[in-house]
């Protein structure tokens, strides 16, 4: 009997686990990636704009990150980080992880590197996926056949930047975060950055000693923690003008560089209509517990929920897609799961979720995932230990932006956790 072939797109820390997992399931993998490296967004490049290829360049990795969540949450149930003391590593210890699991898994012979996805195509005729593919260092195309194909190319490539009024009459310079890759050509300006998320703040803080004067502009209802008075913060921009912008509250400010901190569109430019798969407000759709597509259950989005333990959710999601792609167990309807979509939109609605956060995980819902699906697909749950340690480590950077990364943590058992500073 012939082995079932999958195709994943993108050999960033999803495509990665999802080769392995696929592979263990008795599959022939092929795995897409157009750069020349394993690691997605967490490999540093300081390109921005265009690749050699004349494609757009994928990372978003800038000098001096770290991240967001401790390591003790990060790594694969089975495949920790790292033994670094410090929990909050750097962007180079999470590109090594990803490095050192490729090659302790022999993945990759799997990959082919520097070959670019243009399409997707259901062909119903034999109930397979065609994939057109641009090898780049050829310039050439080849089409190929799979029975299942895994999406993970990865959100954070597609920048998001919102029309204020009055921003093409200005003279300094608009980017967005996703080219920022150091403070140093914020010297000496007046800078503005919009947005008050993850990227904001290290934006912030990062420039604000260089920069002439710094201003963050974020529409959350409370003062964010920063304690560092080179960091002022103001309300959204309600109007932008030649050399300065005006704030909601009437304030304005000079200003030279505007940065974008805005989040991104999520896209997969390659999925042709018959796919199935619509976007609208980063709500992806329709799919089942937020990954299988349910018009053809044989394709899977991989990484869509957000507030989450993110590397530990798609290793769940990943194995979740396989247990039922390789026969394992029977998915449910198309009408169940239609069903249990739309229960899940109403409770969204009923909580007042917007349509843009159709795919976060906040509060009860992460863990209330977690065991949904290892329940649904009969497969080892994630431990309630790092949704615990993941509502702490929220919390505390809200409480102290500044020194939070300062924290160190040890998982202890399946419930607990300590902080050992």
């Amino acid at each position: 009997m012939a082995k079932s072939t999958y195709c994943i797109i993108g050999a960033g820390l999803a495509g990665i686990n999802a080769a392995r997992h696929a592979r263990e399931a008795g599959g022939e993998v092929t795995v897409f990636e157009q750069t020349s490296k394993v690691g997605g967004t967490w490999v540093y490049t300081d390109e921005i704009g265009k690749d050699r290829h004349g494609l757009d360049i994928h990372t978003s990795m800038y000098q001096g990150l770290k991240t967001n969540i401790p390591k003790e949450i990060m790594g694969f149930p089975d495949f920790p980080i790292g033994e670094q003391e410090e929990s909050y590593v750097t962007s180079q210890d999470v590109l090594k992880f990803i490095e050192n699991f490729t090659e302790q898994f022999e993945l990759h012979k799997h990959v082919k590197f520097e070959h670019h996805v243009i399409r997707v195509t259901r062909k119903l005729d034999c109930e397979k996926w065609e994939v057109l593919v641009k090898d780049l260092q050829a310039n050439s195309y080849d089409s190929y056949l799979f029975d299942y194909i895994l999406v993970c190319n990865g959100h954070f490539f597609s920048p998001f930047i919102p029309k204020i009024s009055g921003h093409e009459t200005f003279k300094g310079r608009q980017m967005h975060s996703h080219d920022y890759r150091s403070p140093a050509p914020f010297a000496g300006k007046n800078v503005v950055v919009v947005g008050g998320s993850h990227s904001g703040m290290d934006v912030a803080i990062a420039s604000a000693s260089i920069a002439k004067q710094l201003a963050l502009s974020h529409r959350c209802p409370e003062r964010l923690n920063i304690f560092y008075d080179k960091v002022v913060q103001k309300p959204e921009i309600a109007r932008i003008y030649e050399n300065e912008v005006e704030f909601v509250d009437g304030t304005r400010q000079s200003c030279d560089v505007l940065v974008y901190c805005t989040g991104y569109r999520t896209s997969f430019p390659f999925l042709s209509v018959d796919s199935g798969i619509t976007v609208e407000e980063n709500h992806v759709q329709p799919l089942y517990k937020h990954c299988i597509n349910i018009r053809h259950p044989s394709m899977a989005v991989i990484g869509l929920p957000f507030s989450v333990c993110f590397t530990l959710m798609v290793d769940l999601q990943i194995r979740f897609c396989i247990k039922f792609f390789s026969g394992g167990k029977r998915l449910p309807s198309q009408g169940e799961m239609t069903a249990d979509t739309k229960a899940d939109e109403e409770e969204r609605t009923r909580r007042g979720f917007l349509k843009r956060q159709a795919h976060m995980l906040s509060g009860d819902l992460q863990q209330r995932y977690y065991d949904d699906l290892a329940r649904i697909a009969d497969i080892e749950p994630l431990k309630p230990v790092l949704t615990k340690l993941y509502t702490v480590c929220v919390r505390e950077k809200k409480l102290d932006i500044m020194n939070y990364r300062n924290n160190v943590y040890r998982i202890i058992d399946d419930e607990n956790f300590i902080k050992v500073n």
